[in-house]
């Protein structure tokens, strides 16, 4: 670090290393804002003037259909960088059904010409097509790792869902999933949705603890500065030389950056009926590995949500024991323990590995480029066609074994020893 601080000194007047710190985390607020204003499309009725007041608590919007009405959608995020586009399709085909909802962020690194092309192979899938379903965002955001751009990434997303893809008000959905190019489900779509479909839909799958250790000397009390935040090219983070004291105003929690969040907690994030989601974000746009700790901090703050947390984040992950900062890549050696692990998803994976191919056709029964087929596909087989080309009664799920381990996993998170025991400790 003394390298890093002298030359830091001499580059930058300590006089403004503070101004600096508090413009960046006031740019990560108007930056996350912008996404959030109004949509420009004329609301159905005005709002009541008591709807300008700041409440503690508010009513959150309507539920979505109970599950013996309607079956649940998800709304996933994939995100990847420049040469990830082939991933992150066939990662959108491996997850894809016609309920959900999708949002692909090739991040500013990546090619326009890697969107475009990507866009337009989706586009031609008929299915895909047919349900309009599926967004790749053409102005990319700038995406520094272990930095809060990432965050930002990811509540601009949330707020693309909560609008709706066409700035219609919003669109139906229940579940927000993070994932990644790197990442893969052990299970089919149907097999989610239908163990899902018996959930409470206010529960947070994120892993999480406020045991954060060496933590608080390596990334709470350190200081960074991000400047994806503010320049057009990518730049590693850096640090400045001050550090600042643990918070007292709200207590911090850490954990793992991939997460199955209701949508009550989401429209939380965006909308903020009280100061908390923006509070806590001004924070952690100075803090290394942010995504690791901001929506932890803020579900375990907020009074409305911290019980609705599920201690997991949906994954299975090899990592070091003491963890380093990256898990293993996985292989073919792998896929025993990945199964036996009963998580719907897996991560890291390098592009087309063979490990992928056994998953899709040991669990997924899925084609080469095809969408991993389910109760909704109602094309035909003959002559290696792709049945999932129709779109049949999008309601209709067709279980298998991945739903058994599923149902399992989720038995034991929400058994009496794991669930409140284990929420925001």
């Amino acid at each position: 670090m003394k390298p890093l601080a002298h030359s830091l000194h001499a580059a930058v007047d300590r006089r403004w290393l503070l101004p600096l710190a508090i413009g960046s985390a006031l740019s990560l607020l108007l930056l996350v804002a912008l996404t959030t204003f109004p949509s420009p499309f004329p609301s159905t009725s005005a709002p009541s003037s008591s709807s300008l007041f700041v409440e503690h608590k508010l009513s959150p919007s309507p539920p979505s259909p109970t599950a013996e009405a309607s079956p649940p959608r998800i709304a996933f995020l994939i995100s990847g960088s420049a040469g990830d586009a082939s991933a992150l399709r066939r990662v959108l085909l491996a997850l894809y059904h016609p309920r959900n909802r999708y949002i692909l962020h090739l991040d500013a690194e990546a090619p326009d010409s890697d969107r475009r092309s990507l866009a337009a192979d989706l586009a031609s899938h008929p299915a895909i097509a047919a349900a309009a379903n599926v967004r790749v965002v053409d102005r990319a955001n700038l995406v520094t790792y272990r930095g809060p751009t990432m965050v930002a990434n990811t509540l601009h997303a949330a707020a693309a869902f909560l609008w709706g893809h066409a700035g219609d008000g919003g669109s139906h959905w229940d579940w927000f999933i993070n994932l990644s190019a790197s990442d893969y489900p052990l299970v089919t779509q149907d097999d989610l949705i239908h163990v899902f479909s018996k959930l409470p839909r206010d529960l947070n799958f994120i892993d999480h603890t406020s045991d954060i250790g060496w933590k608080e000397f390596q990334r709470a009390k350190p200081v960074i500065i991000d400047p994806g935040l503010y320049m057009k090219k990518k730049a590693d983070v850096f640090w400045i030389p001050q550090r600042r004291s643990v918070p007292t105003a709200f207590k911090l929690f850490t954990g793992s950056a991939w997460m199955a969040l209701s949508r009550p907690f989401v429209e939380y994030c965006i909308w903020g009926w009280d100061n908390l989601p923006r509070t806590v974000l001004m924070y952690y746009s100075n803090f290394i590995s942010s995504p690791e700790g901001y929506f932890h901090t803020v579900v375990c703050n907020a009074d409305e949500f911290k019980n609705t947390t599920v201690n997991h984040d949906l994954h299975y992950i090899s990592w070091d024991n003491p963890p380093k900062q990256h898990p293993h890549y996985l292989t073919v050696e792998d896929l025993d323990r990945m199964v036996a692990s009963d998580a719907p998803f897996a991560r890291k994976f390098h592009e087309d590995d063979p490990v992928l191919d056994k998953i899709d056709e040991e669990i997924l029964s899925r084609g080469v480029d095809m969408p991993t087929p389910g109760g909704w596909c109602a094309g035909t087989r003959e002559n290696g066609s792709d049945p999932c080309s129709v779109i049949g009664n999008t309601s209709l799920l067709e279980p298998g074994r991945g739903a058994a381990r599923l149902q399992r996993l989720i038995t034991s998170l929400l058994s009496e020893e794991k669930f409140h025991p284990r929420q925001c400790k």
